[in-house]
Order: C-alpha cells, then structure tokens, then sequence
C-alpha cells in the first residue's frame, strides 16, 4: 500500500473534472484516500497535483498555498455568465482595442490587486458555495481578495489575447479575464487555460491523463514521495 501512495502529476485533459481523475485513480490503484492540490475547470488543462493517500492528503493545504503558472487565452468582444467559455453570453463589444491599449491594461493588473471572486466559483461563504447559489440566480455580495500577478503578452490578435502569467494562490484567472475586458471596454472571457506550474511542479514532469487508460501504464512508477 505504502508504495503507491505518494504524489503523481497528470497533465489534465479537457472537459475532465478532479473528481474523475479521483474516481479513475482510486480504481486503478486501490487506495480510497485521494486529493488534489488545485483544482482546474473541465475546460481547462495542464498540471494537476494529485495527492494518493492519508499522508499526503493531509499536506493539500501546504500545496496549494504555493503560486501557479498559467497560459491564458482570452476572447474580447463578448462577457459571459461564468467569465469563462462555459458560460452563457452577457454582453457584447464592437470595440477592437489597439495593441497599445492591451498593453497600457494589462500594466494596471501587475504586482498586486484585489479581485472579487466570481459567483460560478467553489469558494465558500456562510458554509455555501458561490456557484450553488449562482445556479439558481442568487448573486451575494463579496469581499474583494488580495493576489500578487506578474502578466506577459504572448500574443494578441483581435479578438484573441495570449497571456503568460504568474500568480498568486487564490487568484480568479477568470476573474482577472473579465476585468480585462471591462477595463479595455471591449468585454472579454476566458476561451482557453492551461496551468504549466503549480508550486515546483512543471507540466512537463506530468503524465498525460489518457494515459490512464493504458492497461501496460506502470502507474506507481510516477509517484513522487516527498512533497
């Protein structure tokens, strides 16, 4: 038992949550005891920290305190319900902002800001989750959180914007997506997001999710012991 619990990076496919990963670890390793350090929407990728087993389950806490790493795509001219692809539109733009103005934007959101947590997300308060009551049309008031952001641009092409970013735990890439688009006046929502760090955790140490599937995987040999 021992030699299969530990931490295993996977590399998150699209349109998965963490509890499939979860539900399809449990049974391919026979422990009951699984968490994650981070969790990632189904409509995005990259690297998710899995913790197999008591022992480091009990250590998500510390994991997921550290600072994520991020390649964002970025759609301008329409916000929608969840700030993301997955939700159903709000508003739209017919401004197309010069790559000047991206920039000016994009240098207002650097070092640290305050955010204001989205409804459609898990975070709790008064022991409900936003995205419950966002559900059935219920918005509540919330407070505004502290994060640290160091943002690149990759590349823009109207209506597309690519970023790098380097972040804080706790911050709302979806969130920083719509305020972009509100602050460019252009509207905006996330259309891609791929996470290629996760404290000192690089998606290219992850196995790629459908490898799962494979029936000649060594699994355990993946498993990290240390933290």
């Amino acid at each position: 038992m021992i030699d299969r619990e530990g931490i295993l990076l996977v590399n998150k496919e699209k349109k998965r949550t963490a509890f499939y990963l979860i539900k399809v670890l449990r049974h391919l390793l026979k422990i009951k005891k699984i968490g994650h350090a981070g969790i990632l929407d189904p409509f995005a990728t990259g690297v998710m920290v899995m913790l197999i087993g008591r022992p480091y389950t009990k250590i998500s806490n510390q994991l997921i305190n550290q600072d994520k790493e991020y390649l964002a795509t970025i759609k301008l001219g329409v916000a929608t319900t969840t700030y993301d692809c997955d939700g159903n539109p709000t508003s739209f733009s017919e401004i197309i902002p010069k790559e000047h103005e991206i920039k000016k934007t994009l240098s207002t959101f650097q070092g640290k800001i305050t955010q204001i947590p989205p409804m459609f997300s898990a975070k709790k308060i008064n022991g409900q989750k936003l995205y419950a009551l966002a559900r059935k049309g219920i918005e509540i008031k919330r407070k505004p959180i502290s994060v640290q952001l160091d943002i690149e641009l990759i590349d823009y092409f109207y209506p597309h914007l690519k970023l790098h970013i380097q972040c804080s735990k706790g911050t709302y890439i979806r969130s920083l997506a719509n305020d972009i688009g509100e602050k460019l006046g252009s509207k905006a929502h996330l259309l891609e997001l791929t996470r290629i760090r996760s404290g000192p955790y690089h998606l290219k140490d992850c196995i790629d999710a459908k490898r799962l599937h494979d029936p000649s995987l060594n699994l355990i040999s993946y498993i990290r012991k240390k933290p």
